[in-house]
């Protein structure tokens, strides 16, 4: 088992505070995914990938409809993906993943979390090579799928691990080896649950129970905010 196995059972992975959180990151990247594929999921292949998520996350279906028509109006808010970087308090690297109409509004927000934190929001690159960016897929467990087999078949799409978990089988590979993956998984009439991408720190860093609790009350700032999309940090 790699890294990204060992990551995803240590860390702590902290649940969107409510429905209505998961809903507005969705529609978000759902807007960001029509502007730049258009509102078709059959020739966006991203927007395909995301009603998915949107489905294992109990978003209505007229909810999705709504945001894909919304994002295809002129009115709609113009999102841009924007990625801050800094250190939480005990030397903990924390990235930052938005999805922004205001960018101003954003990084003062963002500034203003790790400033309260005792931590400090740094440059683009301070944190960034700590982490490796990488694409996961959720598929479910088709029969008689030999995951070894599976592997080998995958290598040419930009396969690196592969693991079964409960029902399913977890699919991780580099960054820009999603758009290869998904058009396998899918050609290969593979059901993808869920799919989306993660830093993974290419090292942890262990702190006690009091620090990591400094850590989690940062984190938790960030995820009440509804430009950030997704946090990663290397606390172990």
């Amino acid at each position: 088992m790699g890294r990204a196995f060992e990551y995803r059972k240590a860390r702590k992975l902290k649940r969107w505070g409510n429905m209505a959180k998961t809903f507005t990151k969705i529609g978000r990247e759902i807007a960001i995914a029509v502007k730049s594929g258009g509102p078709d999921p059959t020739s966006n292949p991203r927007l395909r990938v995301l009603i998915q998520n949107a489905k294992a996350a109990n978003m209505p279906k007229d909810n999705v409809e709504r945001a894909i028509k919304k994002a295809s109006g002129k009115d709609q808010a113009d999102y841009k993906e924007v990625v801050y970087e800094g250190y939480a308090p005990h030397g903990i690297a924390v990235l930052v993943e938005t999805a922004t109409d205001n960018p101003t509004r954003t990084v003062a927000n963002v500034r203003s979390y790790f400033n309260k934190a005792g931590g400090s929001l740094g440059t683009s690159g301070s944190v960034d090579y700590m982490f490796e960016h990488k694409c996961g897929f959720k598929v479910k467990m088709k029969e008689g799928v030999d995951l070894e087999e599976l592997e080998l078949e995958l290598i040419d799409s930009g396969v690196q691990e592969i693991f079964a978990e409960d029902e399913f089988i977890m699919i991780y590979g580099d960054f820009e080896a999603f758009g290869p993956l998904q058009k396998y998984l899918e050609e290969n009439g593979f059901e993808i649950e869920n799919a989306e991408f993660e830093r993974i720190p290419q090292e942890t860093r262990p702190l006690s129970e009091e620090q990591s609790a400094d850590i989690e009350k940062l984190l938790a700032r960030f995820e009440e905010d509804d430009d950030v999309t997704n946090v990663f940090h290397n606390m172990g």
